[in-house]
């Protein structure tokens, strides 16, 4: 099994997601489930970028991640990311995120996913995500990691070809036991933070940043459901001026 997450601009403005917009997606989410996904949800809601993410058997992952794109282009406000897919690696374009982990067969499938949304500040979100991904590497119950920054043109299984535009990049991590949550997700953050102008939101919050800024959002996905993490982080942390309460 994997989890998968997709995430894409396709909201009408550069700042925020609509209550419609999360509402029709959210609808559909039960479709995913009819392709196979084990477990199907709306995960990361972070500035205009929208993650949907699911849990899926390895022989469901291209149908699910097609499934996720059809959700997307069905409710978009506007096509934003999901024009720059193409079927050949030579007419792909700035498009959407991706990011996969496998998940170990014994276990219940929990995962910490941060999504990223960038005003300005995309020459630098891609070494961002990299210090998030070294940071929960080789951690006690890490199962897998994926995601990050586009070097090059990716191929998305299901989907087709995206460039290395792709700038608002979607990290996910496997975790095997429930209590490590917490910290795992607490070092993807810190090591995130650390970067200059790099925001810590909760799910859902619009962009309030002057460029060049960098607003990030975490939620633990844990069978299937989804916890917005960025509150308790930022109270344990004592992370100050980030969270929108």
């Amino acid at each position: 099994m994997k989890v998968t997450a997709i995430g894409a601009d396709i909201s009408i403005n550069d700042v925020s997601c609509s209550c419609s917009l999360v509402k029709n997606i959210e609808n559909d989410i039960h479709k995913l489930l009819d392709l196979g996904a084990y477990k199907a949800a709306l995960t990361n809601i972070t500035g205009d970028d929208v993650v949907i993410s699911a849990f899926v058997p390895d022989d469901k992952l291209e149908s699910v991640n097609s499934g996720i794109i059809d959700i997307l282009k069905k409710n978009a406000e506007s096509i934003g990311d999901i024009d720059g897919i193409s079927d050949t690696p030579d007419k792909a374009g700035e498009g959407i995120s991706y990011a996969e982990a496998k998940v170990r067969q014994d276990r219940y499938p929990d995962a910490v996913i941060i999504a990223f949304d960038t005003y300005g500040g995309e020459e630098i979100v891609g070494k961002v995500a990299d210090s998030v991904i070294k940071a929960a590497k080789g951690m006690d119950d890490v199962n897998d990691i994926g995601g990050g920054g586009v070097n090059g043109t990716l191929k998305i299984p299901g989907v087709g070809y995206v460039s290395n535009q792709t700038d608002d990049p979607v990290v996910v991590a496997t975790i095997d036991n429930i209590e490590s949550v917490g910290t795992v997700a607490g070092a993807m953050v810190g090591a995130a933070i650390g970067n200059q102008h790099v925001h810590l939101v909760r799910r859902g919050t619009p962009s309030y940043v002057i460029p060049r800024g960098i607003i990030m959002s975490v939620t633990a996905y844990m069978n299937g459901n989804v916890m917005d993490l960025a509150v308790p982080l930022s109270e344990r942390m004592r992370i100050s001026g980030s969270v929108n309460l």
